[in-house]
């Protein structure tokens, strides 16, 4: 990208008021230009696909996203493209998942319009870019013993996300193409890896490690 090239991004969020909103913020910069938006993994992954883009604004939760997996996939097949995680979720934990993961700057959706604009052109450029909220605990944040979450397959994983967002064992069979007692299996395993009794407690488990909204 030449310098007086303008800046390409795609924003990737499944919520079209957020996507609305975030392209209304990124006019606001003439050097800044909306190359298309996507609304779930696949979607991201196909938009990559066909180049021009030179920063990926990123929602870390969409149908088909697993936490970080997105990010990893990112990486394994766009490696130098600069991704921008653009989130509800102030966890310091998860944002330094997201960055190991390959990510090149994290930010909560409380942040200011100018803020934002300053993240992109940073992550833009190859520099990273960390709320300002979330430094100090990323500095201060001691190595901790896996997260149970860190034992799931990405299997698992997506099994996991699919229960908690309401799909039933046939459902969920459907879309992997396996069979229910497959997934019904995938599920008892997931639930003793992370010590949860009911699908309740699995759904409270996920929201409070920003697996899902």
């Amino acid at each position: 990208m030449s310098p007086a090239a303008k800046t390409r991004v795609v924003i990737a969020d499944d919520h079209a008021l957020v996507r609305e909103g975030l392209r209304k913020v990124l006019e606001l910069d003439d050097t800044v230009e909306l190359a298309g938006e996507a609304a779930n993994a696949d979607e991201v992954m196909a938009r990559l696909a066909q180049g021009g883009v030179d920063l990926l604004l990123l929602d870390l939760l969409m149908p088909g996203c697993n936490d970080v997996d997105l990010i990893q996939r990112i990486h394994a097949a766009h490696a130098g493209l600069p991704v921008l995680v653009l989130t509800m979720h102030a966890d310091p934990h998860i944002a330094r998942r997201a960055l190991e993961a390959g990510a090149g700057g994290y930010l909560t959706k409380d942040i200011s319009t100018e803020l934002l604009i300053d993240a992109v052109h940073h992550v833009a450029a190859g520099r990273s870019y960390v709320d300002p909220s979330l430094s100090a605990a990323l500095i201060r944040q001691e190595p901790k013993a896996p997260e149970p979450l860190e034992s799931l397959s990405p299997r698992e994983r997506q099994v996991l996300v699919a229960l908690v967002r309401g799909q039933s064992l046939v459902d969920i069979a459907a879309a992997l193409q396996v069979a229910p007692n497959t997934v019904s299996t995938y599920k008892t395993r997931l639930m003793d890896k992370l010590d949860q009794a009911s699908l309740s407690d699995l759904v409270r488990y996920a929201v409070r490690h920003g697996i899902v909204d």
